[in-house]
């Protein structure tokens, strides 16, 4: 009973010996990348993301090998070499993760999205991380089969598995319709340049900047704070609007309705001295147009640009505030009003005192004639 027990201590000895000795050179590893990070980002973001699962793979693969050598003819030595090296392919996966967001941040730095001109940048930072997800996900199932395959029974059940492996995918098909109609939405929309991340749209009558495209759902900030989340086959099957896919630059109208006695000229340079006055016009475009002269009124339409979005609509409100402002303290009389004319046929008494339905008898009476008038003036008591 007693050389059972050294010989089920032993080969755990040396392997807890194994493990302590490669934690201590992960270690001395990560200390030395984190000091050489100091001049260098990528050793930096490597240091820190991949020490844990570095050290959970260089541990166990350490205990696997010194039990393995250590416990020869062990009753426990096969399950417990089976549990090792069912978590080494888990950690193996988790570090290759790790080492996929390292090598995406690495990639990402050099395209920086805090620029006015960053479209290519935004579009490599969706097909980047679209790429990423995809990645993991498929290292995720391959990880979990690894481990399946591990099992002798999963090997036998993988051969009629394979064997029905047209009809079940037909089912499968049939059941994730939907997901996988999502799924391809999203590759198509990494890599067809339809929309990127921060990408100003305008979709569901909503006016928000794609803030997360994922392989199912894409988050849209609206401007009000909400986040309006819709399926990824949204945006493949239906139309949206996207302001920034080709530039980050915008054009924006703004529209008045004044009368016609406004002089359009001096309308059109306060509006260019009103562009001058602020930074958030680019200096690009500046128009002022009548677009529509019927009724009573005119319908001018002022053209301006900006850099972005955001520049675009605070700068429309500054020139509607301003011009606004300018026509009713220059000219009051453009302001827009409603016209009517009076006819001639309605007695000019029953205007004044707006009575304007009379009978034909009260008309001869009271008559734009000689006596039609005597009789109005005796009528209302008039001294002559």
């Amino acid at each position: 009973m007693q050389e059972t027990v050294v010989d089920t201590l032993a080969p755990l000895g040396i392997a807890l010996g194994a493990a302590l000795l490669a934690l201590l050179v992960v270690q001395l590893v990560h200390v030395v990348l984190l000091r050489a990070g100091r001049q260098s980002r990528f050793l930096t973001d490597l240091a820190n993301r991949a020490h844990r699962p570095v050290q959970w793979v260089i541990v166990l693969c350490a205990v696997y090998f010194s039990v393995r050598a250590a416990a020869d003819g062990a009753s426990w030595r096969h399950t417990f070499l089976h549990a090792d090296q069912l978590i080494i392919i888990a950690a193996a996966a988790w570090l290759l993760a790790a080492l996929l967001v390292v090598g995406e941040e690495a990639a990402l730095s050099r395209f920086r999205t805090d620029v006015p001109d960053n479209r290519t940048a935004r579009r490599v930072h969706t097909q980047v991380v679209m790429v990423r997800r995809v990645t993991v996900a498929v290292m995720a199932v391959l990880a979990a089969a690894v481990m399946l395959m591990t099992f002798p029974e999963a090997r036998l059940v993988g051969t009629s598995v394979l064997a029905s492996a047209g009809f079940a995918g037909i089912i499968a098909g049939l059941a994730a319709q939907s997901v996988l109609r999502n799924l391809f939405a999203g590759l198509q929309l990494a890599f067809s340049d339809a929309v990127r991340l921060g990408d100003v749209v305008i979709v569901e009558n909503e006016w928000g900047r794609v803030q997360e495209i994922t392989l199912s759902y894409v988050v849209v900030h609206v401007w009000d704070d909400r986040r309006l989340i819709l399926p990824t086959s949204r945006f493949t099957e239906r139309p949206f609007e996207n302001w920034t896919r080709s530039e980050s630059a915008l054009l924006g109208a703004v529209l008045f309705d004044v009368d016609w006695w406004l002089p359009v000229p001096e309308m059109r340079e306060e509006l260019r001295r009103a562009l001058e006055s602020t930074d958030l016009w680019d200096g690009r475009v500046s128009v002022l147009q009548v677009i529509e002269a019927t009724g009573s009124a005119m319908r001018l339409r002022a053209l301006v640009s900006a850099l972005d979005a955001p520049r675009l609509w605070d700068l429309r409100c500054f020139v509607r505030e301003h011009m606004v402002t300018w026509l009713r303290d220059s000219h009051p009389a453009a302001l827009p009003r409603l016209r009517g004319e009076m006819s001639s046929a309605t007695p000019l008494h029953a205007t004044l005192t707006g009575q304007t339905h009379t009978t034909d008898g009260d008309a001869r009476v009271f008559s734009h004639s000689v006596d039609g008038r005597a009789r109005a003036e005796a009528f209302t008591g008039r001294e002559s």
